[in-house]
């Protein structure tokens, strides 16, 4: 049976619990990646350290694939539930990971084959360009296995199995905390070892998750060839619009990165630490994304408009205090990042120009990402899409340009720069998605009901249906947990 508790009920405790559950599967991930630059560091090489930043660009391309073609399948999967059709769902689950491992097989051959290329396009250059092309000649091949994960990882919260979807990602990370120390120095392979556990982590994170999708839930089918077609469709409809807008981020990262690669590999170092720290500090602004559309959905199909904005509302102030906590410790830690990373030269100002102000910013990043969730789960996809890619593709290009100006006048060039651009342009979209989303819901946007029933958002990133299969000698609420 569907259970919609967050119908009712405080809906800050919900954004609360749902973010708080989330974050510790991804910030376990996000962390790792954090841990795997710092023992990179303990080497004392800044060719290092730049190449995995150089190449963890490029990946995030790859990577923003795997997540938009992952919502698409929680969001198909979830209906699909939602509407009672087990059968139907178990198929649809089957579908989404032929869709995925067969669109990210095609990709990955091609990113293996121009990988130098696009090293070189970022500003890769010398033995950092070898060394970033080397590492991704391990990570590369594994990308599927990345993307099967994550799909899993969905299709559990598509059940309402939030537990079992968090330690899908913690599972991975602990195992990849593990090797990190072993391969890189215990065996003496540096930077082979950092791409081996990488690797073996993806390994884990796919078997993992595809064990509780068939063991526990038993969602996994085979499709025949015109369901398969007709999930196919589906599919893509959700996952265009969702792979346009995570497209975006990496989009305009790369940008910011080709500005930092001008000052050197120690800005490049530097730029690689912030985006880790970025990643692991701000990871429950990530979860929070996902926590909110759940939320929003279930109280639009209960059509309680009041709730909806409630449940936004909310979402905006936990965002205000979680950047705000983070913020200051960020800054009292600066020390500590610089020498437990062991930054040097370029790459000292770009990191405390992150804790300074970089960080603060991120408060309109929270805001911007939780736009993005109303809008998803309101029928609006493509306006999500639209902020991501005014922020990434024309506004962080248009005030790189300001900068690139301000040289022309005389103004000295900083690898800070990137960090003040990236900033600038978070709090322009950030706020401008806040406010109009705001309105729209003040207007009504999204709560309306049909005729026929509760009108369930068009292309939601997660669905507002859950089906709760409770295993013997297992309660709904220990489930739920």
């Amino acid at each position: 049976m569907s259970d919609a508790r967050f119908t009712t009920g405080s809906t800050m405790r919900h954004v609360a619990v749902m973010t708080g559950t989330g974050a510790i599967g991804l910030m376990a991930l996000f962390l790792v990646d954090a841990i795997n630059l710092f023992y990179i560091s303990l080497l004392g090489q800044e060719e290092l350290a730049a190449a995995i930043g150089f190449a963890g660009t490029l990946q995030f391309f790859l990577i923003s694939v795997s997540i938009g073609l992952a919502i698409a399948a929680s969001a198909v999967v979830s209906r699909t539930l939602g509407a009672d059709d087990t059968a139907g769902a178990r198929q649809a689950a089957g579908s989404a990971l032929i869709v995925l491992v067969s669109a990210l097989s095609i990709i990955g051959v091609a990113a293996f084959v121009f990988r130098a290329e696009g090293l070189a396009l970022l500003g890769a250059e010398g033995r950092t360009a070898e060394l970033g092309a080397r590492y991704l000649a391990f990570v590369i091949p594994a990308l599927p296995l990345l993307g099967v994960g994550m799909v899993c990882s969905g299709l559990l919260r598509a059940a309402g199995d939030g537990r079992r979807a968090m330690n899908v990602t913690l599972g991975a990370g602990i195992i990849a905390a593990a090797l990190d120390p072993i391969l890189i120095f215990g065996l003496g392979l540096g930077l082979d070892g950092a791409a081996l556990a990488s690797v073996i982590s993806r390994v884990c994170l796919a078997v993992i998750g595809y064990r509780y999708v068939t063991r526990t839930h038993d969602l996994l089918g085979r499709p025949d060839a015109a369901r398969f077609l007709a999930d196919a469709r589906r599919l893509l409809v959700i996952a265009g619009p969702a792979v346009a807008t995570q497209l975006s981020t990496p989009f305009g990262n790369a940008y910011l990165t080709r500005i930092v690669a001008e000052h050197g590999d120690e800005a490049v170092a530097g730029w690689a630490i912030v985006g880790r720290v970025a990643a692991v500090s701000f990871g429950g602004l990530f979860a929070l994304s996902a926590a909110v559309g759940p939320i929003l959905g279930q109280n639009r199909g209960a059509g309680l408009p009041d709730r909806i904005r409630a449940a936004y509302r909310d979402a905006l102030i936990f965002t205000a205090l979680y950047v705000a906590v983070v913020w200051s410790l960020l800054w009292l830690a600066t020390p500590y990042l610089l020498s437990g990373f062991g930054v040097s030269g370029a790459g000292v100002e770009v990191v405390r120009a992150f804790t300074t102000y970089g960080a603060g910013a991120w408060l309109f990043s929270g805001w911007l990402f939780v736009s993005n969730a109303a809008c998803n789960n309101l029928g609006k996809p493509l306006w999500s899409t639209g902020f991501n890619w005014t922020r990434d593709a024309a506004v962080i290009p248009m005030l790189a340009l300001v900068v690139t100006g301000g040289l022309a006048l005389g103004l000295q060039a900083s690898p800070a720069d990137a960090v003040s651009v990236q900033a600038l342009a978070s709090l322009i979209i950030g706020s401008i998605a806040a406010l109009v989303t705001a309105r729209l819901l003040l207007a009504g946007f999204g709560t309306e009901v049909s005729e026929t029933g509760p009108n369930l958002p068009e292309v939601p990133a997660f669905s507002s249906g859950r089906v709760v299969q409770v295993l013997p000698g297992e309660s709904r609420q220990d489930r739920e947990r």
